[in-house]
């Protein structure tokens, strides 16, 4: 089969399409054929194999899984002997360790999906790494209730615009920062309220906010403590592994003191939140704000263009 295949740490242009073995499967996993894969952020920490803490379970010289990828949809080719839930020429969404960048993925049937019918191939593969982290950031770790006042900074990235449109499915009022450019898409998203992140600093003073959903990390905690509601609650989810780490770190610990809930915002793969996105889709709801696709055999233009930032919704490998 052929893949966006590297061999080495480095820039996108260590990526080559390449011929490849076809995966085989476990008992537990599905073979699925990718006609779609996500490209996210944290693709870039593993194929440049940065920060190097990383490398300690991608591989310490080279990388130890030559394909990468984590989001596909696609159809199910084969299942494994212990899989009922699927069967072959399903439909399916979801998340794979590794190597959906590849015309087949083995992907454990625990991560999979069946894909909203709504929508195609290149759109479902947007949802289920940035459309999982929004509704855990926003249900889980910020515990949005109908009615509450919700401002997410960085609103037009992946993750961002599923974010407006989820805290608007969950009964939320929400404010979007954004560049002026952005202003349009978010509030066709539904955003009731826009800041300019280029004139105004939404940590001045002004409304404050049941959930702050941080996925830029331009801000400082107590900037971002002070528009906080009593009880509110700030969620992290942003930038590098790194210093998100050291940022959220220092957000736990200061909380006895701050009384003020600092929560970091990771996204844990799961069906039933694939279910759940689902049905919002289904509903109109929320759908996937596509910025660009790319074909498999352009995977590296697509990780450079990811690299450069100021993304607006997605990008997505389409797999013919």
């Amino acid at each position: 089969m052929k893949a966006a295949v590297r061999r080495e740490y480095g820039p996108p242009d260590v990526l080559r399409l390449d011929d490849v073995p076809v995966p085989t499967i476990t008992a537990d996993q599905v073979l699925v054929r990718v006609r779609a894969a996500g490209v996210d952020p944290g693709v870039l920490f593993f194929l440049t194999g940065r920060p190097r803490v990383l490398r300690a379970v991608a591989g310490i010289a080279r990388p130890t899984q030559p394909v990468l990828g984590r989001a596909l949809a696609g159809r199910v080719e084969a299942v494994g002997a212990a899989v009922t839930r699927f069967r072959a020429g399903d439909e399916v969404y979801g998340e794979v360790p590794h190597g959906a960048y590849a015309e087949y993925a083995a992907a454990p049937a625990h991560l999979l999906a069946v894909k909203p019918t709504g929508l195609s191939f290149a759109e479902a593969a947007a949802v289920p790494l940035s459309g999982t982290a929004a509704l855990q950031c926003l249900r889980d770790a910020g515990r949005l209730r109908p009615g509450s006042h919700v401002l997410v900074n960085g609103a037009t990235g992946g993750v961002g615009t599923f974010a407006v449109q989820i805290a608007k499915a969950l009964g939320a009022r929400v404010t979007a920062v954004c560049s002026p450019d952005g202003a349009a898409l978010v509030t066709a998203l539904g955003a009731d309220h826009v800041v300019d992140r280029t004139r105004d600093d939404f940590t001045d003073a002004g409304p404050r906010y049941d959930v702050v959903l941080d996925l830029v990390g331009n801000r400082t905690l107590a900037q971002c403590r002070r528009v906080l509601a009593p009880g509110g609650r700030l969620v992290l989810s942003a930038g590098p592994p790194a210093p998100s780490i050291r940022r959220t770190l220092v957000g736990l610990l200061s909380y006895p003191v701050l009384r003020r809930k600092i929560v970091p915002g990771f996204a844990v793969p799961r069906a039933a939140d694939l279910d759940r996105l689902r049905e919002m889709v289904d509903s109109g709801a929320v759908r996937p704000a596509l910025d660009r696709t790319y074909p498999l055999a352009e995977a590296a233009e697509a990780l450079r263009a990811q690299a450069a930032g100021h993304a607006r919704g997605k990008t997505v490998l389409t797999v013919p």
